[in-house]
């Protein structure tokens, strides 16, 4: 859906061009946007390459494995559908704490499997369950403490300080957490008492 909307963002733009005459416009930010795109993409790459070799550090160690065991306990008053002991609990504490270490890429794989997972044990195939729209929440708003790609961005741009940002994400995706686990938690509420 994003992708049709930038599409049309696009073409009316292209049109617009056009009509006003503005086709030496057009050309110019067709080619000075492809050239950012790709400075951005080879001074990105290594930190994003840095960090997805941590996570896979981590995985092959069991170092995320252990952190995942430890969190289930955490995430099982928040995921009372699920029966205790199901792999889903591990693929959502996977995904939280690789999130949490700005690890989006490395996450989203564990965020499908536990998908997955979660619409095998959901009674009803053709809605959400409770536990799928609570893990949405987590993971949409999700605690970071090492912003990766923005700390990337920071040091490609020549920030003074790249990771000034830290503690403000922080701050603010936890807060974006709670608030969205107190309005999950509200209408779970309202939902049972229909």
């Amino acid at each position: 859906m994003v992708s049709k909307i930038w599409g049309y963002f696009i073409l009316i733009g292209i049109v617009y061009g056009l009509m006003t005459g503005n086709v030496t416009a057009i050309n110019e930010t067709i080619l000075a946007s492809t050239k950012t795109a790709l400075e951005l993409l080879f001074q990105i790459f290594p930190v994003v390459a840095l960090w997805l070799g941590i996570a896979e550090i981590t995985t092959q160690s069991g170092l995320l494995e252990k952190l995942s065991h430890h969190l289930t306990k955490v995430l099982g008053p928040l995921f009372p559908e699920i029966p205790k002991g199901h792999i889903s609990l591990s693929y959502i504490a996977s995904n939280i704490i690789a999130n949490v270490f700005g690890l989006g890429s490395a996450a989203t794989p564990f965020g499908l499997k536990a998908m997955s997972s979660l619409q095998e044990i959901n009674p009803e195939k053709e809605k959400a369950s409770s536990s799928m729209i609570t893990f949405t929440t987590i993971n949409t708003s999700g605690v970071t403490i090492i912003p990766t790609t923005i700390i990337a961005l920071r040091i490609l741009y020549k920030s003074v300080d790249p990771t000034k940002t830290v503690i403000s994400t922080l701050l603010a995706t936890f807060l974006a957490t709670l608030a969205g686990l107190l309005l999950d938690y509200i209408y779970r509420r309202w939902r049972h008492h229909e």
